[in-house]
């Protein structure tokens, strides 16, 4: 944890304490692109500084989906445009106050002002390199990046090796989108020998299909209204038993 490392030509990843959570920095064709940068003041500033030392100017931010730690900034990282895709903007700036607050509550050190500010990506993706893969799965909006030139798959928050799937309480059928967001990931993976999620570990080769395998699983027991049985539950992971609850209520009702 704590530093900068490149997983790829182009790609850099640092994870944070809170939550294995993973910034990534992009080289696009102008520059840098910062997504999800986070999570503690202190780390932003750090990131801020690892990035100074690649030489490189910052031209645009992207969060992959509206929740408050994938829409946090940093003065250092420059006064430049912030994207999220079209859905994913519109919920960021109506909940606002929420991520300022849920922030304040969950992290330190985060400049409040800078949280939440991001405009709609344009229709032909620019600044923001690679593909694009919006889905509904786990938030309105929520997109994944594919960076097919480097074998790259930026994963947002779906397949993590410390989370489990989260569906989003404010959308029905949340099961049947994750599993449309899956078979779309499933399509894209054939193009990556590196998967980054927004939390948890980096994968590579083999373990890109395992990690697809097993959210893949997950979402399959909940169809068949069944619990699933995951190896990312259990007594050492206390805290996921109520958003997995919440899961299971939620998939029961759809």
């Amino acid at each position: 944890m704590g530093t900068l490392h490149q997983v790829a030509d182009g790609v850099w990843v640092r994870q944070s304490e809170w939550v294995w959570a993973n910034s990534v920095v992009v080289r696009a064709q102008d520059g840098l692109v910062l997504i999800d940068p986070g999570i503690h003041g202190s780390e932003l500033n750090q990131l801020a500084e690892d990035v100074e030392r690649l030489g490189i100017p910052v031209i645009a931010g992207f969060c992959t989906h509206p929740h408050w730690d994938h829409l946090l900034w940093h003065p250092r990282f420059g006064d430049v445009p912030r994207y999220a895709t079209p859905a994913a903007a519109r919920v960021a700036d109506q909940a606002r106050e929420r991520a300022q607050a849920m922030a304040s509550q969950s992290a330190s050190g985060i400049p409040l002002e800078l949280v939440a500010l991001v405009a709609p990506l344009p229709a032909d993706g620019a600044p923001v390199t690679g593909e694009i893969i919006e889905h509904q799965a786990h938030a309105i909006g929520h997109a994944a990046i594919l960076l097919a030139d480097r074998g790259v798959l930026l994963a947002g928050d779906m397949l993590s090796d410390v989370l489990i799937p989260l569906l989003d309480v404010r959308q029905d059928g949340q099961v049947a989108a994750y599993e449309r967001a899956l078979d779309r990931l499933d399509e894209a993976a054939a193009h990556a020998d590196v998967m980054i999620p927004g939390h948890g570990t980096i994968a590579e080769g083999p373990e890109v299909a395992a990690r697809l395998a097993a959210d893949h699983a997950y979402i399959d027991a909940l169809r068949q209204g069944k619990d699933p049985v995951d190896p990312r539950l259990g007594p050492h992971v206390d805290w996921l038993s109520g958003p997995h609850r919440t899961n299971l209520e939620q998939a029961r009702n759809r």
